[in-house]
């Protein structure tokens, strides 16, 4: 596409443009897969450290810039977004409970990072005491802890620190009482393609750790895999850190230590890639690593329970999953006993940061369940016996479970509808109280209603849609509307509050999510029926959702934006190549498009068990069967697109939205824009500068807004003012 045909779509704005996109030159290259020639017209934009390639991003952002800050609306929703992003509102996360204290990330706008906080409990958040702030050691934002952990007396805490979004991350000590760091620092635990993780030991005088490999030990390439678990005893040189496990691990491995404040023993829960097959080894202290499971055996959590019994998730003929228990100081996962046999309701597991999912106290389990996008917790007995229902927020989630005294727990729940909050089961009297670790939003959201419905995939599938709309919303087509995505790697897609999303209803969106294939909603078949060989299936579930939303004429393809993120930018790509017109414009995070080259990107590697590899011929031919970069067509009309990057996004290279853009650039005959804005200084997103949020926030909503044609200055449903603190 010609800047010029663009500029006479643009003959709307008042001003001239000054910048005009870019040339960009066609440099062939031809790979055969599997006797199958493919020419590649845009690998040269692969390379980010060629001055032409950086040359070219920064016109094609200076262009998208040009065109997002003369858009009418900006001011209107600068304001309004500002206003709802950068409220005082409170909000917690990340809570550990230890020896009488909670620790927790405390966020705080206009704050630009979340603070690490200590607080005697949820009920005394006016006691709260911050322990670190990034916010203090880079004013811009730019400093972001990863994830912390406290030591098991809660008088030391161990902060993984990293910068500018690369979740590249070295772990700082700070002692408690003061909030002073100790002075020790352990390098490359973190990074944002395996991850990282730490567990401390049982005396709190050192602690279990993942290391990276170091300059020199490893080539360059390979520094940000291998990932091996270590140990440093406090006080002594990183350089003496002892070996303990991963010599053995594949190079894609990811791990997640636990140790057992009873009896000492240690956990590393080991992924393969980011494919779902774990294996585990046990360590009593003082004694040898013994692997208990392998990947083959589909063992996907192993925690730690009373009475020296492990309790384990086992898929192993259960795609729904069941719970089985084995003895801690023989375990033997052939003597395994069922606790909790599998239902027609999938057990949620989890890894990396979220922890488990399954959570033993003295007497009880407590067990998170999917209900097909909302979730719950429910509660059994050591021996697997259903005790009496918790009460939840309807259509909701649980993000979190902490284990205090005896059986109590903390749990957060929230919905779409209500903000997040973290609640106090006190167990004896089975009484849930809604404690002060609760957000309030700035917006009140009871004039939003959600309704979840069901559409029929191409296959059959019957598939959910959330569908979130303003009460007495009329189904005439004619409604502004966003469908968003995202299938795969078995993440569903759970109710979250987002308060900054009340600036689409005040203005009359109708805003839909679709549970696809590719999630865990119902289990890991769920998951296994959109990945792979099977991953046409995501895109056939959107498009359905899609078609869904305009068949009962909640809108019509002139007023629907789609959106997705990461995995949900593939998504993004794929439905518009597929169905360039069941939308009229398309806003995709960080996608992935070029399916053929992702493996060869750092965390493409780890995501070849979700998408497969070109090395073989059958997932070759699914991947080059959807591929979004290699299936854009010449002289197509397609619809206005926005697609945003991170220049130091460690999980997503940028290449692959340089490369989308490039080729739909070329081939587009509509003269609607297609923008690439590339942000400098931030990754993927997951922890972004509040600043940088705001500013993204605003340039998805004014792009959207200008393509649906809906005025900012004009509500059509007026705001509801006050707060909500859910219920």
């Amino acid at each position: 596409m010609k800047a010029a045909s663009l500029l006479v779509a643009l003959a709307g704005f008042a001003m001239a443009f000054s910048v005009e996109l870019p040339t960009t030159p066609k440099r062939p290259v031809v790979d055969t897969y599997h006797g199958v020639k493919v020419t590649d017209d845009y690998r040269w934009l692969q390379d980010w450290h060629d001055p032409q390639v950086r040359q070219w991003s920064d016109a094609e952002n200076a262009f998208a810039r040009q065109y997002l800050d003369h858009l009418g609306d900006v001011p209107a929703l600068r304001r309004r977004v500002t206003q709802i992003m950068e409220a005082k509102t409170i909000s917690y996360g990340g809570v550990v409970y230890r020896k009488g204290k909670l620790f927790a990330l405390k966020r705080e706008p206009p704050k630009q990072q979340p603070m690490l906080i200590v607080l005697p409990s949820a009920s005394a958040v006016d006691q709260a005491r911050v322990l670190v702030d990034p916010n203090t050691m880079d004013a811009k934002g730019g400093t972001i802890i990863d994830w912390f952990m406290p030591s098991a007396d809660g008088g030391l805490v161990a902060v993984s620190l990293s910068h500018g979004g690369t979740e590249s991350g070295d772990v700082h000590l700070f002692d408690v009482a003061t909030g002073k760091p100790t002075g020790e620092v352990v390098p490359r635990v973190n990074s944002g393609t395996a991850g990282g993780d730490l567990a401390w030991n049982r005396d709190g005088n050192g602690f279990f750790y993942t290391r990276h490999p170091h300059a020199g030990e490893r080539p360059a390439a390979d520094l940000d895999f291998y990932q091996q678990v270590y140990f440093h005893k406090l006080g002594t040189p990183t350089a003496s850190d002892q070996y303990e496990l991963g010599q053995g691990f594949p190079r894609v491995a990811e791990s997640q230590i636990e140790v057992d404040d009873r009896t000492g023993y240690a956990l590393v829960t080991t992924q393969f890639g980011d494919g779902g097959e774990f294996e585990h080894s046990v360590r009593p202290p003082g004694g040898e690593w013994k692997q208990i499971t392998h990947f083959k055996d589909g063992i996907v959590q192993i925690v730690f329970g009373p009475s020296d019994r492990l309790y384990l998730v086992s898929r192993k003929g259960a795609p729904r999953g069941r719970i089985e228990s084995i003895s801690l100081t023989d375990p033997d996962i052939s003597h395994a006993r069922v606790v909790v046999p599998e239902g027609p309701d999938a057990i949620v597991t989890g890894f990396s940061y979220g922890r488990a999912k399954i959570l033993p106290t003295a007497d009880r389990l407590y067990v998170e369940y999917q209900l097909g996008g909302p979730s719950e917790l429910r509660v059994f007995d050591l021996d697997g016996h259903p005790l009496p229902a918790l009460r939840q927020l309807p259509i909701s989630s649980i993000y979190e479970v902490v284990k205090l005294e005896g059986n109590d727990v903390l749990f957060g729940n929230t919905s779409y509808v209500a903000p997040p909050a973290f609640y106090h089961l006190h167990s004896a009297e089975n009484r849930v109280e809604k404690t002060a670790l609760a957000t309030v939003s700035p917006v009140d959201f009871s004039d939003i209603e959600v309704t979840r419905e069901f559409t029929t995939s191409k296959d059959g599938t019957k598939i959910p849609v959330n569908i979130l709309c303003p009460k007495g919303t009329k189904r005439d087509g004619k409604n502004p509307a966003i469908v968003w995505g995202y299938g795969g790697f078995a993440i569903s897609m759970t109710p979250a509050f987002n308060a900054v999303r009340h600036v689409q209803f005040e203005h009359g969106f109708v805003y839909a999510i679709a549970n696809i294939r590719g999630g865990a909603e119902f289990g890991e078949a769920w998951h296994l029926a959109g990945n792979l060989t099977h991953k046409q299936n995501v895109f056939d579930d959107f498009a359905a959702a899609i078609e869904h939303v305009i068949a009962q004429q909640y809108t019509s393809p002139a007023h629907l934006a789609i959106e997705g993120g990461s995995n949900g930018g593939l998504l993004m790509g794929a439905t518009l190549t597929q169905h360039p017109d069941l939308m009229h414009c398309v806003v995709s995070h960080v996608g992935i498009y070029d399916m053929l080259r992702t493996e060869f990107s750092p965390n493409g590697a780890f995501n070849i068990t979700e998408y497969g590899t070109v090395n073989n011929p059958e997932q070759f031919k699914a991947l080059f069967a959807y591929s979004p970069y290699h299936h854009v067509k010449d002289g197509t009309h397609y619809p206005a697109c926005l697609f945003l990057t991170g220049a130091n996004d460690p999980r997503v290279d940028a290449m692959q939205s340089r490369k989308f853009v490039a080729r739909l650039q070329a081939a587009n005959a509509s003269g609607e824009p297609i923008l690439l804005r590339t942000s400098a200084d931030t990754g993927h997103g997951l922890d972004s500068p509040l600043s940088a949020r705001v500013a993204e926030t605003v340039d998805v909503d004014a792009f959207i807004f200008h393509q649906l044609g809906v005025s900012a200055g004009s509500p059509s449903h007026e705001p509801s003012t006050g707060g909500v603190s859910g219920s």
